[in-house]
C-alpha cells in the first residue's frame, strides 16, 4: 500500500531521514520489507513546518527514488517537524491530488491502508463531510475523504475522538453494504505541535508501525552512528517499519492505538471506534 514516516524534534535535514539511514524511506520505496507491496512507487510527498502558518507541501507523480526535486530538495531544507509519504495506489490515479500528506489550514494529514471497496461506500462517505469542507477535497482518494471525515468530526478540537468517529462511520457504512472488513489504516495527523499516529484495522491484523526508541540513550549504545548524532534527545520518529536494524533502537506501535507526541513525551492510548452521539 504506502510506507511513511512522522518526525518532531530539534531541525534536521530532510536528506538525513530520507535518504542516508540504512532502510531508509526512499530505499522503502523500491524494496520495502514489511509492506503489502515490495515497490511503492505511484508519487510521493512531503509536508513540513517553516516559517509560515501552515506548512508546506511538495506532491509528484513520480516514484521518489527517481526524483530529482526530491533530492535536491531534501539537501537544502531543515526543519523540527515533517511528514514523508510514498504511495502505492490501492486503484485511485497516479496524480498530485492523490498524494499525500494532505492538508488543511495548519493540519497534515497521510494514510497507509484503505476503505474496503471504496467505489461501493464513496458516495455516503463524501456525504457525511461537512458541507463547508467539501469543496476542499481536491482528488479521489479513500485517504482523502477519510481526513475530511475525521475533520468533519472535529479533528481541529480533538484529534484521537475525531478519528475514532470517522473510523465508526467508515466501518458503519462498510458493513451496510456487505463489507466484512471495511478499514485498514495506520494514520498520522499533526497541527505543528503535537502528532498523533493510529494503528487500527477491522479484522485486526493493522499494517506495520513502529516508534523510536529515546535518542540518548541510543546516542549511548550506539557511538560510532552519524545520524544519532543528528538528532536531539527529544526527536521523535513513527515509521511505517524500521529505519535499520539497530538493537532496541524502534517499538512496535500495538494494535488498535494510538501514539500521541509532543515535544519529547510519548503517550501510547487504547485505540477503538467510537459512534458519534445522536
Amino acid at each position: 500500500m504506502c510506507r511513511w514516516l512522522a518526525y518532531s524534534g530539534s531541525p534536521v535535514m530532510l536528506e538525513d531521514l530520507l535518504y542516508k539511514p540504512a532502510n531508509s524511506l526512499i530505499v522503502q520505496s523500491k524494496h520495502s520489507t514489511l509492506g503489502v507491496e515490495s515497490v511503492n512507487g505511484d508519487g510521493f510527498g512531503i509536508g513540513w513546518y517553516g516559517r509560515g502558518a501552515t506548512p508546506g507541501i511538495v506532491h509528484s507523480m513520480e516514484p521518489a527514488w527517481n526524483d530529482r526535486n526530491l533530492r535536491e530538495l531534501s539537501a537544502q531544507t531543515a526543519t523540527g517537524r515533517f511528514f514523508a509519504h510514498v504511495r502505492a495506489s490501492t486503484g485511485t490515479p497516479i496524480q498530485q491530488t492523490n498524494c499525500h500528506p494532505f492538508r488543511h489550514d495548519k493540519w497534515l494529514w497521510m494514510h497507509n491502508g484503505a476503505i474496503a471497496n471504496f467505489h461501493s461506500v464513496k458516495r455516503d462517505l463524501v456525504m457525511a463531510v461537512d458541507p463547508s469542507l467539501y469543496p476542499e477535497i481536491e482528488g479521489s482518494t479513500d485517504s482523502e475523504v477519510f481526513f475530511f471525515l475525521a475533520l468533519t468530526f472535529g479533528l481541529e478540537q480533538n484529534p484521537r475522538l475525531a478519528v475514532a468517529r470517522a473510523v465508526s462511520l467508515i466501518e458503519e457504512t462498510g458493513r451496510r453494504h456487505g463489507i466484512p472488513f471495511p478499514l485498514q489504516m495506520t494514520v498520522a495527523t499533526t497541527d505543528g505541535n503535537t502528532t498523533w499516529a493510529f494503528r487500527y484495522s477491522s479484522e485486526r491484523l493493522s499494517r506495520s508501525l513502529f516508534r523510536s526508541t529515546e535518542i540518548s540513550t541510543l546516542r549511548h549504545q550506539y557511538p560510532d552512528n552519524p545520524v544519532l548524532h543528528e538528532l536531539s534527545d527529544d526527536a521523535r520518529l513513527i515509521v511505517s517499519e524500521p529505519f535499520g536494524d539497530l538493537r532496541g533502537a524502534w517499538q512496535e506501535i500495538p494494535e488498535s492505538s494510538c501514539v500521541t507526541v509532543q515535544g519529547g513525551e510519548a503517550e501510547v492510548h487504547d485505540f477503538a471506534p467510537t459512534p458519534e452521539r445522536p
